[in-house]
This record gives C-alpha cells, sequence and structure tokens, in this order.
C-alpha cells in the first residue's frame, strides 16, 4: 500500500489554501497555546501535525471498502493540486512514511486531537469533504459509511449533523426532513425555525474570507439545504 500513500501524500498536501485554511485556522482554538496535553507529556502542536491527521483520514476513507477507486483519487487530485507545491508535499510524504504512518494511530486519537483544537463548524466541514470523496465513484458504499460515521462519532460531530451531510450525499427515504434535521411530523412553525438554524450555521458568508475554495464549498452546501426546504415547502404547500 505505499504506493497508495504516495499518490495520496502528493495530493493532499496540494490541498485547497482556503479550505484547508478553514481548518488550520482554527487549529489552536481550544487553548493551551496550541499545545496538546497527553497522559505522557506536553507537545506543541504544528501545522504539519494537522495535515498529517488529514492525510490519515482522507487514506481511510478511500481504503474503506477494501479497493481503491480511480474516480476518488482522480478527485482528490482535482482539489488538492491548486495550492501546495511538490517539494512541500513530498516532504510532508516522507514525514508521513518515516514516522506517522509507523505510528499506529486509531481514528480515535485523530478525532480527539480534532475535537479538542478545532471548531465544530471546521469539523462539519471536513466531514462534508470526506463525504465528496466517498462519493467521488457514484455512490457511499456501506463500508465507507461505516468508516464516515466512525469518524464522525470521535470527532464530536452529533447524530443529527452527521445524518444532515449523510442525506446530501445517500439517498434515503425522507431526505429533506432530514437533511433540515427534523422529523417528518414536525410542524410548519418548527420546519422553519431548523431551515433558519441551519442557515446561520452553514452560510457561506462564514467562509467568505477564506477564499474562493472555501466559499465554493459552503455554497454547495447551503444550496443542498435550501432545495431540501423547498421540496418541503412544495410538498406541504405552505
Amino acid at each position: 500500500m505505499r504506493w497508495l500513500f504516495a499518490f495520496i501524500g502528493y495530493m493532499i498536501f496540494r490541498f485547497p489554501g482556503a479550505l484547508l485554511g478553514f481548518f488550520l485556522g482554527t487549529l489552536f482554538e481550544a487553548g493551551n497555546s496550541g499545545r496538546i496535553k497527553t497522559s505522557f507529556q506536553t507537545t506543541r502542536v504544528s501545522q504539519q501535525d494537522f495535515e498529517l491527521r488529514l492525510l490519515a483520514l482522507a487514506s481511510m476513507v478511500i481504503r474503506a471498502d477494501g479497493k481503491t477507486s480511480q474516480s476518488e483519487l482522480d478527485y482528490v487530485r482535482a482539489q488538492f493540486v491548486q495550492f501546495f507545491g511538490k517539494e512541500r508535499a513530498n516532504q510532508t510524504f516522507r514525514v508521513y512514511n518515516a514516522e506517522f504512518e509507523q505510528s499506529g494511530i486509531s481514528i480515535l486519537e485523530i478525532g480527539q486531537f480534532l475535537a479538542s483544537r478545532t471548531q465544530y463548524g471546521a469539523r462539519l466541514q471536513m466531514l462534508d469533504f470526506l463525504f465528496r470523496i466517498a462519493k467521488a465513484d457514484g455512490r457511499v458504499s456501506p463500508p465507507e459509511l461505516e468508516k464516515l460515521a466512525e469518524i464522525a462519532g470521535y470527532m464530536r460531530i452529533s447524530t443529527l449533523d452527521f445524518n444532515s451531510i449523510k442525506a446530501m450525499f445517500v439517498a434515503q427515504t425522507d431526505s429533506s426532513y432530514t437533511i433540515l434535521e427534523v422529523p417528518k411530523t414536525a410542524s410548519e412553525n418548527e420546519i422553519k425555525k431548523a431551515y433558519r438554524n441551519l442557515v446561520k450555521k452553514h452560510h457561506p458568508d462564514k467562509v467568505r474570507n477564506l477564499g474562493q475554495a472555501a466559499e465554493q464549498a459552503a455554497k454547495e452546501k447551503f444550496q443542498r439545504i435550501q432545495k431540501a426546504y423547498e421540496d418541503i415547502k412544495n410538498e406541504r404547500g405552505f
């Protein structure tokens, strides 16, 4: 599998700077001056610490169903190729192969790292991106979905938010209601309130200063929320 990590490693670190900046910009929000406290020692968090974990999550999703989809790799490459240069990509990949891959770090450890060092909105955006990778070959397979649910759990993403993002990528009954995080029995006022809350949570204006890549990703998610709301309005006639 070393060739796979080499290829993904090259792609990961060419991730669009604006979107990665959204994650990195919140890396130290939890305080402790950028330090992680473990049972053994206190270590300083670097940008590379974050990037290596992002690489690990992307690799886990791609490999979840036991096969490597070319379309998933192509999607990642298309998204990542815009920003980081070859030198930095190779350097980080070397660190991944020489140290990080052999460290045996688990999804639990990565999830705890991200949950303690990033804002909730950043983790939602990351989950959305991981779903995009899984869907790049046309469908999110059951093993990929299980892996995404596991990642979301360790990143402390609520079940409602996970199911909402899932419904944007996986066809299911009453998906519009799931996207809005309300039951099908919800009243008109409850639906409108849920929609307003999601608009506040996911509005593209929140990431406009982070560049085109982040804004475009937020717009696509926002459009899915709007479509779900319009579908319910048409169904109910309000």
